[in-house]
Parts: structure tokens; sequence; C-alpha cells
């Protein structure tokens, strides 16, 4: 698994660019929500071509275990969308609010 690791000035630039870290924030927040959505589908689409054993209560389904184990390699989705912000690929502008 990559290790992501913070830095402080590279989220400063990214503040600078869009003059508000919280937008940022937000913005990663919103994208990692998205991201968990998509994941949880595609866990939820393999997961409905198993067939349950017919003893649920022994040993686990071992395609339920492989499918876990795959998806618990990934990583997090906060990390995927601060990766994206960091590398340009994730354009946002949060509406301004009349005064």
């Amino acid at each position: 698994m990559a290790k992501y690791i913070v830095n402080p000035i590279e989220v400063r630039m990214i503040e600078s660019q869009k003059r508000s870290i919280y937008q940022s924030i937000v913005a990663m927040g919103v994208r990692a929500r998205q991201i968990n959505a998509d994941v949880k589908s595609e866990i939820m689409e393999q997961m409905e071509d198993i067939v349950p054993t017919a003893d649920d209560n022994e040993i686990a389904n071992a395609d339920q275990v492989n499918i876990s184990k795959k998806f618990e390699m990934m990583p997090k989705p906060s990390f995927i969308a601060m990766k994206e912000i960091f590398d340009g690929d994730l354009d946002y502008e949060l509406p301004v609010l009349p005064q």
C-alpha cells in the first residue's frame, strides 16, 4: 500500500491557490464520501455473486474473505481525495452565499 504523508507546504500552496484551506478540506470531504459510496457499491455488486454456504455459522466463505482482503488493501477514500487535490485532478468551486 502506498504511504501518504501530508506535506504542510503543499497544503499551504493549495490554500493560496483557492484562497481558503477550509474550501480545500470541504472539497476533500465531499470527494471522499463520493469515493466511499463508489467502493461500497462495488463491494455490494461483488458480494451479490457469491452463493452462501449451507452453514453460515462455521468458517467464512473463502470468496467473501478474498473480496474483503482486496478492499482492505485499497487506500482510504480520504487519502485518495487528498491526492486528487494535490495532483490537480479535482477541480471544485464552492458557491458564494449572498449577504
